[in-house]
């Protein structure tokens, strides 16, 4: 679990409404057709810009993004390492009665099981990268679209306000609340925007490189078997994608 979202977005709502409440009541902030029109219009938007799967979808990857666990780049190595050792002590056919839980290297490891040659594994892995980019790009643009619509519906709620206020000037009396009304769908807007939008984009974007990182190392891993190469130089090869700080001393 990425408990860091999880604690920011918590953090968010804390302070936002800490901060309300030091000031005045929570219920003043409440205001239902402010929501339909902020929420609404936002959610509307996204399905006119993008088919209802891709909507879905996003929503999918970001819960995966927070629930999903990726294993640490040395934990991986590590796991690569071994087989590598295992495969140069009872050979690359013994690989295939390891136990491998991560999905893209067990498909790397069978298909060098099934001796399929090394430029065909390469293509077939770095094709899934590929459209596993294409999924998280569009998942991002899609809370980016998302940053965006919230503010704009925010300012159109805003005059929606406006409007009805200045239908009512002959009662100066009801200025006051219908002014706070009416911004209050731009409080919604950012909200949207600052808290689930632009945060929400940055990770996914942050995600996929690290997911792309731990895959282009699971590949390297994959051809380096296949090779025939030592443990020691398979190791080198894979920690070659790491920062030097990063990297296994070895004794």
């Amino acid at each position: 679990m990425d408990i860091a979202t999880v604690i920011g977005i918590v953090l968010a709502f804390g302070l936002l409404i800490g901060g309300i409440l030091i000031g005045s009541g929570l219920g003043i902030f409440i205001d239902i057709p402010s929501v339909l029109i902020v929420v609404g219009g936002t959610i509307a938007a996204l399905l006119i810009s993008f088919p209802l799967k891709s909507v879905i979808g996003a929503i999918k990857i970001f819960l995966k993004t927070i629930l999903g666990k990726v294993p640490p780049t040395n934990v991986l190595i590590d796991q690569i390492v071994d087989l590598a050792v295992k495969a140069r002590k009872d050979s690359i056919l013994a690989l295939e009665k390891v136990e491998i839980d991560d999905p893209f290297l067990a498909k790397g490891i069978k298909l060098v099981v099934d001796g399929t040659a090394p430029e065909l594994v390469k293509a077939i892995l770095n094709t899934e990268i590929k459209y596993m980019k294409n999924r998280h790009s569009e998942g991002a643009k899609i809370f980016g679209i998302l940053a965006a619509m919230g503010p704009a519906f925010g300012m159109i709620g805003t005059l929606i306000g406006l409007v009805q206020m200045l239908q009512n000037l002959s009662d100066p009396s009801s200025i006051g609340p219908s002014m706070a009304v009416a911004l209050l769908t731009t409080f919604y807007g950012a909200i949207i925007a600052n808290i689930f939008g632009i945060p929400i984009k940055a990770k996914l974007e942050c995600k996929s490189v690290e997911e792309t990182l731990l895959k282009e190392i699971i590949i390297q891993g994959v051809i380096s078997i296949m090779e025939g190469d030592n443990p020691m130089i398979v190791r080198s090869k894979l920690e070659a994608f790491l920062a030097p700080a990063l990297r296994k001393v070895e004794e």
